[in-house]
């Protein structure tokens, strides 16, 4: 069976909304959208086996790589090169001119180039944006950046943020939220960008009643990541955010963007043929970016409360992998649970990969 993991919602405290949802710099203008007339769009293989931008406090950057069986790798951005190196390697790169988001061009002496950046995007008003792409595929392609968007809630989006999405080309923003959330706390949505409701738990009662313990609160969420696979408001979200992955410039998200817009994420990523692990890796990484805000939520609770919400606030293995239970066990593969589940068939995946995959 493919992989897929599981997230958490946020605090009780931001209650049902939280628990449901789950639940939950942009490019310089001077760059087009990534693959737009690069190289790295082309089907020239593309020699890296690993390859990461890291954006470090003080607008410092690092980049790694590995490409077995290539002898030199060129860095560009802005269209020079600002480092060089061998099959593998590392480099950090200062004095660079600021910029929404920076974007590099890992160039090998011969194969596809591959453009990546940092993973996050940095704004005032979320925690959690993150880009869905820069991952390898198990046969060798690559998970394009700048096409798709996962994130937390657009509420608090500033003017300044707002631009900057609309820099990042945000098309589409599909909101994974229930109705009482969507009233509670309305999108900020960036000029020109059409919004979308797909509301993954719509009216279903899930996650009603709070939880008592620590160990009703993981059940709760063992529970909803089922019903994020088997549940019929669920199956029909989720078909929505597949029907418009591919046209370039989207961005879904919940209230934490950790489970409603987890499984989306984990979806994608294992209809792409992203290894399980990365899979896993990209879900859990949520507990990182959400860290602080999480501890701010947790810090003004008493001990005994506290202890309850944690698992409403993390994502945890066995939270996205009952998600995993549950296609297997209702499907028999992740294949079936596209197809049969929220309706992607043979065709549709493989102008999915066509549209999203490099190399």
């Amino acid at each position: 069976m493919s992989p897929v993991t599981r997230v958490k919602t946020s605090a009780a405290a931001l209650a049902a909304a939280a628990l449901l949802v789950g639940l939950g710099a942009p490019t310089a203008s001077a760059h087009p959208r990534p693959g737009h007339g690069h190289a790295e769009h082309s089907r020239t293989a593309v020699p890296f086996t690993a390859a990461t931008v890291t954006e470090n406090p003080g607008g410092t950057f690092t980049i790694t790589w590995n490409a077995p069986g290539t002898r030199a790798v060129a860095v560009r951005t802005d269209g020079r090169t600002v480092a060089r190196g061998g099959s593998a390697g590392s480099v950090t790169v200062t004095g660079l001119p600021s910029a929404d988001r920076r974007w590099f061009d890992l160039v090998p002496e011969r194969g596809g180039s591959l453009r990546l950046a940092d993973r996050l995007i940095r704004l005032q008003g979320t925690v959690n944006l993150r880009d869905a792409g820069g991952y390898r595929t198990r046969d060798g392609h690559w998970v394009k950046m700048g096409e798709v968007y996962r994130s937390d809630a657009l509420d608090k989006v500033t003017d300044a943020d707002l631009a900057k999405l609309r820099r990042l080309g945000i098309r589409t923003v599909l909101d994974l939220r229930m109705e009482s959330e969507r009233a509670a706390a309305p999108d900020r949505v960036p000029t020109g960008a059409r919004y979308a409701v797909a509301d993954v738990l719509a009216g279903t009662g899930t996650f009603a009643t709070m939880p008592k313990s620590p160990a009703e609160a993981e059940n709760m969420m063992v529970t909803g990541n089922r019903f994020m696979v088997s549940g019929g408001t669920a199956k029909a979200a989720y078909g929505a955010v597949f029907d418009t992955l591919g046209d370039g410039g989207v961005l879904f998200h919940c209230t934490a963007g950790k489970d409603r817009t987890g499984w989306a994420e984990a979806a994608l990523l294992t209809a792409l043929g992203v290894p399980e692990e990365t899979v896993m890796a990209d879900y859990l990484a949520s507990n990182t970016y959400r860290a602080a805000a999480n501890e701010a939520v947790l810090s003004h609770l008493p001990p005994q409360q506290a202890a309850v919400y944690k698992p409403l606030l993390d994502v945890r293995p066995e939270y996205l992998n009952a998600s995993l239970d549950e296609v297997e066990q209702e499907y028999g593969s992740f294949r079936a649970y596209l197809r049969k589940g929220i309706g992607v068939d043979h065709q549709e995946l493989g102008e999915l990969k066509r549209e999203l995959l490099v190399g």
